[in-house]
């Protein structure tokens, strides 16, 4: 099973979307998506749902659980 870390990495390639674009998008900072891509340190609960929005997927399939990425 992915995890969070791997989970935003591979959404982040697969849609050719780069760091600071994501970050951008979502209003954290550059550095914040790095760590948060790197595993150093956890997204807040507002920070996970902007990214999910961001990428259509649900928080559960975000954060490793299922395997589907399409909301439910």
């Amino acid at each position: 099973m992915d995890t969070f870390p791997e989970r935003l990495k591979q959404l982040r390639k697969e849609r050719k979307v780069t760091q600071v674009q994501l970050s951008t998008a979502i209003g954290i900072t550059d550095r914040a998506c790095q760590k948060h891509e790197a595993g150093e340190n956890e997204p807040s609960m507002s920070a996970l749902i902007a990214i999910a929005d961001y990428f259509d997927v649900s928080l559960d399939y975000l954060v490793g659980r299922p395997d589907r990425p399409k909301r439910q």
